[in-house]
């Protein structure tokens, strides 16, 4: 056990901060640093995570749903259990909606459109696109801007689905790998100092009082 774990990656220390946007008594609203994991990772030195570091402040936080390491942007924190099963099912039933903002190489031609390709687990911590075994995955996409110079596209994405590396994979499925994407993006992995995705905003009702909920945070690229 104690060998597995030695083999497990140590992540690089995020000096970056949460910023807690705003705080309920059922929930928090947050800001999620890049380089910095959701929960607790198996090594012992990737203890660092958005759980651990709010804990601190706030005992009995828990996380329902997750932010890649590298993605940036706004999360729902519940406070207690009523609120952790009510968002859960919330989650679960598809009725979050939830909008990211990416920089992806290339010019996307259409100014809009819908991007339906499965998604399957492939080797280690990479996923790929497969018809055979992949389950269905659907992201809607709206260019926001086209910069010349740098020729690249500024990109707001609706995912339908939370597969895991779903925006990832459907950006590079066609043609359009994000900035800064270790995983998928091949040449354009150097292309920037950080992955360029942004978890921008978050709707949803709140478990409390059945109010509809929104918060939004631009991202810092």
């Amino acid at each position: 056990m104690q060998a597995d774990i030695d083999q497990l990656f140590i992540l690089p220390p995020c000096e970056g901060q949460i910023a807690v946007l705003q705080e309920e008594q059922d929930f928090l609203l947050i800001n999620k640093p890049t380089r910095l994991l959701s929960v607790p990772g198996r090594h012992p030195q990737n203890r660092d995570s958005v759980i651990s570091r709010l804990e601190v402040d706030y005992p009995g936080v828990s996380i329902v749903h997750r932010l890649d390491f590298d993605t940036s942007g706004v999360m729902v924190i519940p406070r207690n259990k009523r609120a952790l099963s009510d968002i859960s099912k919330q989650f679960q039933a598809r009725s979050v909606s939830k909008h990211y903002t990416a920089v992806v190489a290339g010019f996307i031609a259409q100014d809009e459109g819908v991007i339906d390709l499965p998604i399957a687990a492939g080797e280690g911590p990479k996923y790929k696109i497969c018809q055979q075994t992949g389950k269905p995955s659907l992201t809607e996409y709206q260019v926001l801007a086209r910069d010349e110079k740098a020729h690249t596209t500024r990109v707001l994405l609706h995912p339908i689905t939370g597969r895991s590396h779903q925006l990832r994979l459907h950006l590079q499925a066609i043609g359009h790998p994000i900035l800064g994407c270790e995983f998928y993006a091949g040449e354009f992995a150097q292309a920037a100092s950080r992955l360029l995705l942004h978890a921008t905003d978050l709707s949803f009702t709140h478990p409390v009082t059945g109010e509809p909920v929104f918060i939004s945070s631009q991202p810092e690229f």
